[in-house]
Parts: structure tokens; sequence; C-alpha cells
């Protein structure tokens, strides 16, 4: 779709507001809406805004930016709004000059895309699982439901809520293969049929967006807080992921034992080697590291196995013959994570073994929770970081979010994350006050 098609769709549907989407580098939306008379104006020229009020975009002294929507990502909102329909399209974000702005998250994804495609002529997919909790009113933790995984439910709760989400979805050309009740009480899932990761990261904010935005219309709360419930499972987003040369896999082998490629084997040996640097990406908030803790499901181990659901990474079954079906699953990210910022260290991790022919180490097919601390040792099984500090620590240590991200990224998400967590440090929580306030 070009700009003569969108001026067309927007005469011939009517449309009063245009809505130009771009996310911050911790994946707030950001949107500018544009009304009717102008919408040919910024169709043609982009729209300006101040870039200094973006956190993390750029100074006061050089705040004048400039949005140029991607109007293959032009889509009518099925909403209904005062005075006519509303459409939105997502930007990227460009300098006085012209020039992309190399700080932008969508920019960051499309440049390490593209240097993927030049090196070594690969596509790559993405087909992400996102799950979150519906509560019954905003802000306070109070359950619609009790069921467990894959239980069938009423349908006036979490699934009907599902049903109106996957149909706007749908409208929106968004395609999403299951949807189903998590182990968690209120919790769900969308799983995503798999599409370029360009494609997915927008995808993914606009799921978000509407997600929330049915379950407030219809009196509910929608969150993808990783940890919102003590004592439960957390929220993931396990990414599915496979490099394609056309329309062959380059992750699939039909001689392999471990159902994998030598570049599969490759990048699955980059992502483990490199795990605890992209953990600040994949794991972006202090309460993420709630979720990253033993006994709750979460992969806190860095390993992968075959079907096994334990390790960090696994591979997962394929039906015979299905070869296009090949990938590995990357089951530590958050549906909290900037999914541009996310894919890009996924690809960079898992592509620096494939650069740099890393081994494998051995699969893991037994249950990693029920090992103790002397057994991993012994398998060589070491963690992820316990918290965001570490986490920060680890990608001062390492180079993969550096060279994902560009050193000004870098820095700014450096910056950020370190302000978060002195702002969490400092605080006196209910358990210290119950926990030793008593006995100090």
């Amino acid at each position: 779709m070009d700009a003569k098609e969108v001026k067309k769709i927007i005469e011939k549907e009517d449309v009063k507001f245009l809505q130009l989407w771009f996310v911050d580098l911790e994946s707030n939306l950001k949107t500018v809406n544009v009304f009717r008379d102008q919408i040919n104006s910024v169709i043609e020229e982009g729209a300006s805004f101040d870039g200094s009020s973006i956190r993390g975009f750029t100074r006061i002294e050089e705040s004048d930016m400039f949005l140029r929507p991607d109007f293959s990502t032009f889509a009518i909102l099925p909403f209904e709004v005062e005075g006519g329909k509303i459409a939105r399209v997502f930007c990227d974000v460009l300098k006085p000059n012209g020039e992309c702005y190399e700080d932008a998250p969508r920019t960051i994804l499309k440049k390490n895309l593209q240097e993927l495609k030049e090196n070594w002529g690969y596509t790559f997919y993405v087909g992400p699982e996102l799950e979150f909790f519906y509560f019954k009113k905003p802000f306070e933790i109070e359950f619609i439901d009790y069921n467990g995984y894959f239980d069938l439910i009423s349908p006036d709760t979490g699934e009907d809520l599902l049903r109106k989400t996957v149909y706007i979805l749908q409208k929106l050309g968004i395609k999403v293969e299951y949807i189903h009740h998590e182990v968690s009480p209120s919790q769900y899932e969308l799983d995503f049929k798999y599409s370029d990761a360009l494609t997915m990261a927008d995808n993914l904010i606009t799921a978000k967006y509407i997600v929330k935005r049915v379950a407030i219309e219809n009196g509910y709360y929608a969150t993808f807080m990783p940890k919102p419930v003590e004592g439960i499972n957390g929220s993931g987003l396990h990414v599915h992921q496979s490099l394609f040369k056309g329309n062959k896999n380059a992750f699939y082998s039909k001689d392999s034992k471990s159902g994998l490629s030598e570049v599969g084997e490759f990048y699955v040996a980059g992502l483990l080697n490199h795990a605890k640097e992209i953990t600040l990406i994949t794991n972006q908030w202090v309460n993420s590291y709630k979720r990253l803790v033993p006994g709750y499901e979460a992969p806190v181990y860095i390993s992968w196995g075959r079907s096994n659901r334990s390790p960090l990474i696994r591979v997962p079954a394929v039906r015979e013959g299905n070869t296009k079906s090949t990938r590995i699953e990357y089951r530590s990210p958050d549906p909290a994570a900037n999914p541009y910022l996310l894919f890009s260290v996924l690809l960079k991790a898992g592509m620096k073994g494939v650069e740099n022919r890393y081994s494998l180490v051995k699969p893991q097919e037994e249950n990693i929770y029920k090992f103790d601390y002397f057994k991993r040792k012994e398998e060589g099984i070491d963690s992820l970081p316990g918290s965001l500090i570490e986490a920060i620590m680890e990608a001062e240590r390492g180079t993969v979010i550096k060279e994902t991200l560009g050193e000004s990224a870098y820095e700014k998400i450096i910056m950020s994350k370190k302000i978060h967590w002195d702002e969490f440090r400092i605080k006196v929580t209910d358990y210290e006050i119950k926990k030793y306030l008593p006995v100090l």
C-alpha cells in the first residue's frame, strides 16, 4: 500500500482521524492524532513533534523530530468514534535532515534485519505466545475466574473478551492461531501465526492495545505486568524463531538428532552464550525478576532441550514432513518487553553463534526444576540474572546489546534502568516492616 492508495481508502471510508503510532525505548505506545483536514498533508510530508518530551529520545536543544508513516501498516480501527472512523499507521521517526533517528526502536530492528539480509540472505521469522491477566477492576487484583490451564470456561468471562479481541485482530490482518486459558487464575494466552520480525513487532504493539481496549470497554482490566500476583505463575512472552532463505527453513535438517541443522545449532549456542547479557532487554522491569524464579514454570536455567519446557530454550517437535515448522523457542521474555528491541537482541545473539560457529552443549531432557544446586553445577547449568541490577551489570559486561542498539540507545537504556533500580531499592516495603520492625 502506498500514499495514493491510503488517500483513496480514507476518502472512501470517510476516515475522520488518523493516529500516527510509534513507541519509545521502553515500549510505551505514543500517538499523534491528525484530523481530517490535515491528513493529506501528513501523508505527503509527515508530522513534526517534540522529541525531547519522549523519554529516551533527544535533548531539548535538538528536539525537532518528524514522523513518516509506513503505509504498509495502515489500518482502520474497528471502534466507533464521534464524527467518523479512525485509522492508525505505524511511523518511522526522522531527524530534521530526513535521516531515520537511530535510537528509535523500529529503526533499530529494521537496521538489524537489513544487515541479516545483506550479510546472510536470511529472513527472520518469529511467532510469539502472549500471556496476560484479566482483572475485574483497573489497578486492583480481583480475578474474573479461578480456572487453570486449557480449562473450558464460561463465555461471560475471559473467553468472551478473548473472542472479541481476536475478531478485531483478524479485521486488522493479524493472525491468531490459538487462544486459551493459562495456568494461573484469570490468565490467558494469544498465540500468533509466525511472520517476519518487523511485522510481528508492529502486530504485538497493536495486539496489546486491542487487548486492553476491549477489556476496558467491557468493564474489565487487562495487564501485561510480568508478575502481578504473588504465589502464582507470572506472564511470559515465549518467542518462536526461525531463519528462512527464500522458502527454505535454515533450521531444518532431516539427519540431525537435535532436530536442527548446523545453522540452527549454532544459533541456539549463540543464544545460550549471550543469554545473561541480553536479559536486560528480554526482561526490562524490576517486576520481571519476580517472575524469573524457580518453581513457577519460568525458565531461569541457561540450557536447552527437545520439547522439554524447563530449559531456557526448547526445540518443539514438528509433524513429519512439515519442515517449515522447525524452530526454536526462547522462553524467558515477558510481555512487558519492547518487541522491536527484543527481536533485535535475540537475532544478534543467535547470529553471533552462527558467525563464530559456537559449540552447542548437550540437551537437557530431564526436569531441571528438580535439580539441586550440586546437580546443576555438575551439569554446567548457569542461571539468568536474578534482579534488574544483576541484568544491568551483565549487559555492561557484555557487548551484544551495545552492538545491537548502537552506543547512544544502549547508554540511554542503561541509564533508564539504573534509575528504575534506584527508585525501587530506596523503597521500604510492607515485607520489611512486617519482617524486621518487630525484632530489630
